[in-house]
This record gives structure tokens, sequence and C-alpha cells, in this order.
């Protein structure tokens, strides 16, 4: 049986067939495979070692001089029975039993050999898994004043958040949906666009509809609260901006959304 993505879809290219195995079929075949082995008598000969030609001139004298050259070939140590047999386009069991007459004499031993290497090796002092810095949230602030995004910058880097600032209150939704933040600081006036259109933008598209906004202003009004609220904001908080309550604003909402 075969799982395979849709032909149609644009990743289908992307994907390999998920083959299901049928356990009970498999077991059978290996319990029939086994039973051969064991009915032609090579039940001893284990097929995942190697023949090796141990007297090559008796066994010159004893084959043809084209089954010598090919044996010589094949039976150098390297291949497993089981790769001889792939090698040879027939079964292990018909490979084993025609070299023993010569594995009989003497003439030929089978060998363990190691595994191949994997195909990467790691150093020694190395483990397969490598644990990734965990980052810390992206904090946008939105705010036509240089001194306030600079100010906003100091107090979250120096608490090891990753920080973007927009003056430009025109580009901020495509600045912010190109950085996806995890909390937006809005300034609530500027000179071409007002805090709460861009809210309401933000809250009509599905990536920031549970975005923490909290609205920036000079003005601390109970109606400028009322207005950001039924736009969508997550906060509100006044200018001068004050490093701990950013911190406090910042942990409250980022603790709601995870």
């Amino acid at each position: 049986y075969q799982i395979k993505p849709d032909s149609s879809s644009s990743l289908s290219s992307l994907f390999k067939p998920l083959v299901l195995i049928d356990a009970e079929q498999v077991i059978h075949d290996a319990d029939q495979v086994w039973e051969a082995w064991q009915s032609a008598r090579v039940a001893d000969r284990c097929p995942n070692r190697a023949p090796i030609i141990r007297q090559p001139e008796q066994l010159r004298v004893k084959t043809s001089p084209q089954a010598y050259q090919t044996m010589t070939k094949l039976l150098n140590g390297q291949y497993t029975l089981r790769d001889l047999a792939i090698l040879m386009k027939r079964d292990a069991r018909a490979v084993t039993l025609s070299i023993l007459p010569h594995l009989q004499s003497g003439l030929v031993e089978l060998i363990d050999i190691p595994d191949l290497p994997a195909p990467v090796s790691l150093p020694p002092n190395e483990t397969s898994v490598k644990t990734v810095p965990e980052q810390k949230p992206l904090i946008a602030c939105v705010d036509d004043s240089p001194l306030i995004c600079q100010s906003m910058e100091k107090i979250l880097t120096s608490e090891g958040y990753r920080f973007v600032a927009i003056n430009d209150a025109l580009r901020a939704i495509a600045t912010l949906l190109a950085t996806k933040p995890e909390l937006i600081f809005l300034d609530l006036v500027m000179p071409n666009a007002n805090g709460y259109e861009i809210c309401g933008q933000l809250r009509r598209l599905s990536f920031f509809r549970n975005t923490p906004i909290v609205i920036l202003t000079g003005n601390d009004g109970i109606i400028d609260r009322v207005r950001a609220k039924m736009v969508g904001s997550s906060d509100f908080m006044s200018k001068p901006i004050n490093p701990e309550e950013v911190l406090r604003v910042i942990i409250k909402h980022l603790k709601q959304v995870n």
C-alpha cells in the first residue's frame, strides 16, 4: 500500500511515497526463507558473513579459468552472502549452495566483516542533538519619535528582548507583517495616521488578531482609553515611558498569549 500526496498539490514533488508494511506478510515470508535455508542444509552458514578464498591454488585446479576469475573477484572477504546475492541477482541460498563444496573442503571460508560506516560520522565528544538557545520575543514600537523608539530599544534590549522600531506610520503594517512581532507598542498620534486606524487594521488581519497591542499616548484621558479599547487595543500606556511599567506590561501580556 502507498500513501501519496495529491498530485495536483504544488507540494507533491517534495514528498516521497510512504510505504506501509504488512507485518504479518513480512513474518510469513521470513519464515518461508528460513525453512528453505534449513531444508537446503545451509542453516549453519550465516548469510551476513563474507566468503574469502583461503587456498587459491587448490581452488584454481578444481575450477575452470572463467569460474576462478569470477570467484577471485567476488570471494574477497568484502561481500557478504547477501551482498553477493544482490550483485549476482540470485537468492542468497542459491549463492551459498554454489560455493558450499568449497566451504566444506576449506578452500573458502566465511568470515565476519564490520557493518558499513554511517553516512555522517559525529566527532567523539559531539552529540547528535544540539540545544538551540531560546530567543526572546520580538517587540515592535510604532512611533514617529526617534527618541521614544531609542528609549524603548534601550529598555528592551537590556532585558534580552529583540526590538524593531517603526517611525513611518504609512509603512507600519507592511513592516509588522514582515517582522511578525509578539507584542506591539503603538503611538496614538502620528503625522500621517493615528494609532486607532492602525490598530483597527491590524485586528482585521488574522495574524495579528491576538497579538498584544499597547497604545502609547501623552493624553491619558478616559475617552482615549475607551476608543482604544473599541478598536481592539490590549492596553494603554502614558508617555513619558517608564522602564518598569514597560517591562510589567510586556510580561503581563506575553504571559496571557502563551
